[in-house]
């Protein structure tokens, strides 16, 4: 059973059985992404009640009030996890969503899978990756700084194919990315008062500072660390099947 509803302007879809005996997970988009990015990876988990949605300012949730804070996403969430703890799984900027929510409500989680958590706050992150952070923050264009890094993720060619009404709302979503960047710049928690179980996964071929993140913190937190050969940060695009079975694996965890 599908559906697709909106609460608060938040575009929230479901799949799969609505059977309070069936594991239930909330995917969580990251930054510059929405939640038809996930399209495939639910593919692969038919027996799974799995729910996404587009956070607000992205996607179907353009309608939406731009986001004001961290604060607001983490209520988001919150409000589409319902009053069932639920397991989530989240993607880079989505996982600093979520452990804020897990951090300040862990008992609406049974587990958490965090996909190469993005945390420029923290002392390793390289400099040169901070200052460009720092540089979009800044940046009072945030049509113009939309519409650079979409096109940066597709290529300009693919850009510039896209029809004029899909650019218009992709240059609409900069006032969420810039907000995203933003609340990552300084630390909105401490990795140590997350006590949901957690598994962390990396991409083999991603960013050396990101396999460092979640080694680190895999580590850090005694969490297991799931990776997938020759995926990239956008695992969950290139690789359905294998992201999926971290899904699969995050709704296990205790």
């Amino acid at each position: 059973m599908n559906g697709r509803a909106t609460a608060t302007a938040i575009a929230v879809t479901a799949h799969g059985p609505c059977d309070p005996t069936v594991s239930e997970v909330v995917l969580v988009h990251g930054a510059m992404d929405r939640a038809k990015s996930f399209r495939r990876v639910v593919e692969h988990l038919p027996d799974l009640r799995v729910i996404e949605y587009d956070r607000r300012g992205y996607g179907e949730s353009i309608p939406a009030a731009p986001p004001a804070s961290l604060a607001q996403h983490v209520d988001d969430l919150l409000h589409v996890m319902g009053d069932r703890p639920t397991t989530v799984v989240a993607h880079s900027f989505g996982c600093v969503v979520v452990v804020s929510a897990a951090i300040s409500h862990p008992d609406r989680f049974r587990g958490l899978g965090l996909w190469e958590p993005q945390v420029p706050w923290m002392e390793f992150w390289p400099r040169s990756v901070r200052r460009g952070l720092e540089a979009m923050a800044a940046e009072a264009d945030t049509d113009a700084l939309a519409e650079r890094v979409y096109a940066s993720m597709v290529g300009e060619e693919a850009w510039r194919r896209l029809p004029e009404e899909l650019k218009a709302r992709r240059r609409v979503e900069g006032v969420a990315f810039q907000s995203d960047v933003v609340s990552g710049l300084t630390a909105p928690f401490r990795w140590e008062d997350l006590k949901v179980p957690s598994l962390f996964g990396v991409g083999l071929q991603t960013w050396p500072f990101a396999q460092e993140a979640a080694t680190r913190l895999a580590e850090s937190q005694g969490a297991d660390l799931f990776t997938i050969a020759g995926a990239a940060h956008s695992a969950h695009v290139s690789h359905p099947e294998e992201f999926a079975e971290f899904v699969r694996r995050s709704t296990s965890i205790r």
